[in-house]
């Protein structure tokens, strides 16, 4: 099967997936005026998509509307699909109205006459190859490219000691922006960035400090993987959620602070972390930590310091499992619940004192019982 095909058969399967759970007038996929879309699940929104598995038919010059009626149902058309315009290699210029927040990876790639792309302010989000091999992109100097107000792709060569400070105004930073930028040693994200999506700094193994913007609200799954020069990260108020592999092999930090603002942390966010050494986590109700238990700081053999915030209410499941290095753990009095396997696998962890609070605790939430010394925070 083409590689084209293959992607555009997982992009297909996983829309069906998700939008057939959420609505049943999920139809995929539909043309209105020569463009096609699926619904998104809510009655209310669409997204542009590909034709089929194996073609597109875009060529020329498509504006695509802002809304669609079909069926005598009216719909916002709010994002491009990933793989929509994929390998269109007849078209030419596109406009995208103001109603579009988002454009999906590889959703124009090898679109190779695109000149003209016209993308508005309200896009936040692309992601990553979304206009690779593209007339439009390979005309752009070398450098950070800009598509609309979202940093797109640092395009050529990096060179060594190269800080970056991304322009005031900018909305988000694109999936694999800087992928193995290896010469890339800071950078600084401005207060208007709410988004870093996928890979966004992905095995910037020189990259030694972060400033992120206090109007971040998601940092991508695996958007500082392989940074293992990365000493120092601060993770803004504004952050509510933190994906997968997040930080996953950032070899070189030694203390990292979880927000009062996160409800959800991916799988092993700060996998294999081995000069992590102390965690103060301060997420007053993160209950989601991935799926299938997260194991968040899976691998951080060295982290020795636990401190969890006064106003935490929930441990997740196996949020420190396999923290080997942990001796002891206070549990403050505002805790009700410790998940599943919160502390299991952390073998040398001998004392724990409990708050008042305390209601439940999960099943296997300690590596071993017998060796752990209990105690009760007065109320």
């Amino acid at each position: 099967m083409k590689t084209t095909t293959f992607k555009r058969a997982i992009i297909a399967i996983a829309m069906m997936l998700v939008t057939a759970a959420t609505s049943w007038a999920y139809e995929f996929n539909f043309c209105v005026n020569g463009i096609y879309y699926f619904n998104n699940g809510d009655g209310k929104t669409v997204t542009v998509t590909f034709k089929d598995y194996n073609y597109n038919t875009y060529s020329g010059s498509v504006v695509i509307p802002s809304t669609i009626t079909y069926k005598g149902t009216t719909y916002s058309v709010t994002r491009i699909g990933g793989g929509a315009f994929e390998d269109c290699s007849g078209l030419k210029s596109v406009t995208i109205p103001n109603s579009v927040t988002s454009i999906g990876w590889s959703a124009f790639e090898n679109c190779s006459k695109l000149t003209s792309v016209t993308i508005p302010n309200s896009v936040t989000s692309i992601g990553h190859d979304a206009f690779y091999g593209t007339a439009w992109y390979n005309n752009q100097p070398n450098g950070l490219v800009y598509a609309g107000k979202v940093a797109y792709k640092y395009k050529g060569t990096m060179p060594n000691n190269t800080s970056i400070t991304i322009k005031d105004g900018t909305l988000g930073i694109a999936g694999s922006a800087f992928r193995d930028c290896s010469g890339l040693t800071s950078v600084t994200i401005p207060n208007s960035v709410t988004s870093i999506a996928i890979g966004a700094f992905y095995k910037c193994s020189g990259l030694t400090l972060v400033t992120i913007g206090n109007s971040v609200t998601s940092i991508g799954s695996e958007a500082f993987s392989g940074c293992s020069g990365l000493t120092s990260v601060t993770i803004p108020n504004s952050v509510t959620s933190i994906g997968g592999y997040a930080f996953e092999y950032c070899s070189g930090l030694t203390s990292v602070t979880i927000p009062s603002s996160v409800t959800s942390i991916g799988s092993r966010a700060f996998y294999n972390c081995s000069g992590l050494t102390s965690v103060v986590f301060n997420a007053e109700n993160c209950t989601t930590m991935g799926s299938l238990g997260s194991y968040v700081f899976d691998g951080c053999s060295n982290l020795t310091s636990l401190t969890i915030g006064e106003n935490v209410k929930t441990i997740p499941s196996y949020a420190f499992w396999g923290c080997s290095g942990l001796t002891s753990v206070t549990i403050p009095n505002s805790v009700t619940s410790i998940g599943e396997s919160a502390f299991s696998s952390c073998s040398s962890l001998k004392t724990v004192v409990f708050g008042s609070g305390l209601k439940e605790i999960g099943s296997n939430a300690f590596y071993n019982w017998s060796l752990v010394k209990t105690f009760w925070l007065p109320n």
